[in-house]
């Protein structure tokens, strides 16, 4: 253990490491992808946690992000950036998802709204604890106005570039929230290009998704949580929302994390990685049996959010859901559109695009008997369906004339 004398924080980690050769670097030190242009992993003293945090003790403490505080890698207390980052609650979906066993983990209930806000508060307090003073992301969205609110918060200078048809609600809440936003007429790779080149001239730090290590260890909480919720068991499936796919890695390293500490077994869910057919790399790298995704052209999609065409992390996605026996599975625009119609309806709840589209794959799979309709299955929703738009309501009433109470 690591004990940072100037901050009542412990901190068990012990290094990173590049998540494709295994090299080893330095803790406390700015890093972006390792020397191999891969992601980089942080690893932890997982028998002192083990030895220092018993069971008992984290189930004591108020269910939020920073309950996990030896599992996660910010070494000093007033690094911490926080805008009330809570556990988010897990909801049934016994109509649209046919049955008590499907639930809806629903991010939205999250700071600004989506399940980002994980990531880049971990990232942005790693920022600030390592110095950093000004970082430039591209988003297709959720992701900058994450980056945005907490990079604010703390004073760290924020650039964010976005493509042309990103969301508007997503672009104002940007600006709104302190960031210089700019529309970019081109993807979300296109826009990390132009980051990638300011950062190699040193003009800003890359915070693009996988590109600095801590992102990674703010999603896998949605694992850890997951965990905590099902009474330290996990489900037999799960549907997640997959552009950069970060939150998949991250749970994948929880669960490992976990069971190292004694705290789950060694069975898993099935990792399904839930992609719009209009983008859809991972599924075609899947299928192909490919180790790695290439771009996928022309992309497309309603879910803004999975529109990636290329993804750094894609071979950690297709291993966990290989080593899970899962699939990585792609849904058509009217699938996902319908699927967040019914939701909504008959359960009530609003799900995003993105959200929209794991169920639709859910629905997909007990259909083709992937899925048992007998098996617990957990549905991320990334972000709040109020940011996106909405059909019409064009009902109109006037009070001053007669009121045909029956038609209504």
């Amino acid at each position: 253990m690591n004990l940072n004398l100037t901050t009542d924080r412990p901190t068990f980690v012990t290094h990173l490491e590049c998540s494709m050769s295994g090299e080893r670097y330095e803790a406390d030190q700015l890093h972006g992808l390792s020397r191999v242009g891969r992601p980089l992993l942080v690893r932890y003293d997982l028998e002192a946690v083990k030895a220092n945090l018993p069971r008992r003790l984290l189930e004591s403490r108020a269910t939020d992000l920073w309950r996990w505080r030896e599992l996660l890698p910010v070494r000093r207390t007033d690094s911490i950036v926080s805008l009330g980052e809570i556990e988010t609650p897990l909801i049934p979906i016994p109509k649209s998802g046919g049955g008590g066993n499907v639930l809806v983990k629903d991010e939205g209930r999250l700071p600004t709204g989506s399940f980002k806000a994980r990531g880049l508060v971990m990232a942005v307090a790693m920022a600030r604890e390592l110095g950093v003073t000004k970082i430039a992301m591209p988003t297709n969205g959720n992701a900058g106005a994450a980056l945005a609110a907490y990079a604010s918060r703390c004073g760290i200078e924020t650039i964010v570039f976005c493509p042309e048809d990103t969301p508007e609600v997503n672009v104002r809440e940007i600006a709104m929230q302190g960031a210089r936003v700019y529309r970019v007429n081109g993807l979300i790779d296109d826009c990390g290009a132009i980051v990638g080149k300011g950062a190699a001239e040193g003009r800003w730090f890359d915070f693009s998704t996988l590109k600095e290590p801590y992102r990674i260890e703010g999603k896998k909480t949605m694992g850890l949580e997951l965990a905590a919720q099902l009474g330290w068991t996990l489900p037999d499936a799960i549907f997640y929302p997959t552009g950069g796919g970060t939150g998949l890695i991250g749970m994948w390293k929880a669960f490992d994390e976990l069971e190292q500490l004694g705290w789950i077994g060694s069975e898993r869910p099935r990792m399904y990685a839930v992609q719009a057919s209009g983008c859809a790399p991972i599924v075609r790298a899947f299928e192909e049996g490919q180790e790695h995704a290439e771009r996928w052209e022309d992309a497309h999609t309603v879910a803004a959010g999975i529109r990636v065409p290329r993804a750094v992390g894609d071979f950690l996605i297709l291993r966990a859901v290989r080593e899970s026996g899962g699939k990585a599975v792609g849904v058509g625009d009217p699938a996902i559109l319908a699927a967040v119609d019914d939701c909504a309806r008959r359960d009530g709840l609003l799900l995003c695009p993105e959200g929209g589209a794991t169920l639709a794959a859910y629905r997909e799979a007990l259909r083709t008997g992937e899925v048992d309709e007998d098996e617990q299955v957990v549905l991320f929703n990334c972000a709040t369906g109020l940011k996106y738009p909405m059909p019409e309501a064009p009902n109109w009433l006037d009070r001053h004339g007669p009121i045909d109470f029956d038609a209504l």
